[in-house]
């Protein structure tokens, strides 16, 4: 049981990991950081197509990670 988790919890992580390595970069430089955010927070720029399936994936599969990191953690403990 122990060892599926632990496999599970590797697969999300890589998983994770790719989804935010295909995303495109949100801003360029410190400048583009600050706009960026701003721009972000007040909804002016709207993801659309792989950006935004990417985004939604990327949202599911840190929720699987932390799920999972939390009953490895609880298994591994008792």
């Amino acid at each position: 049981m122990v060892i599926l988790l632990k496999v599970l919890l590797v697969i999300a992580s890589l998983g994770l990991i790719v989804t935010v390595l295909l995303q495109k970069g949100k801003s360029a430089g410190l400048s583009g950081a600050i706009s960026g955010g701003a721009e972000h927070l007040f909804g002016k720029t709207k993801a659309r197509g792989m950006d935004l399936v990417l985004a939604r994936i990327t949202v599911v599969l840190a929720a699987i990670f932390i799920v999972l990191t939390v009953i490895v953690a609880y298994v591994v403990k008792y």
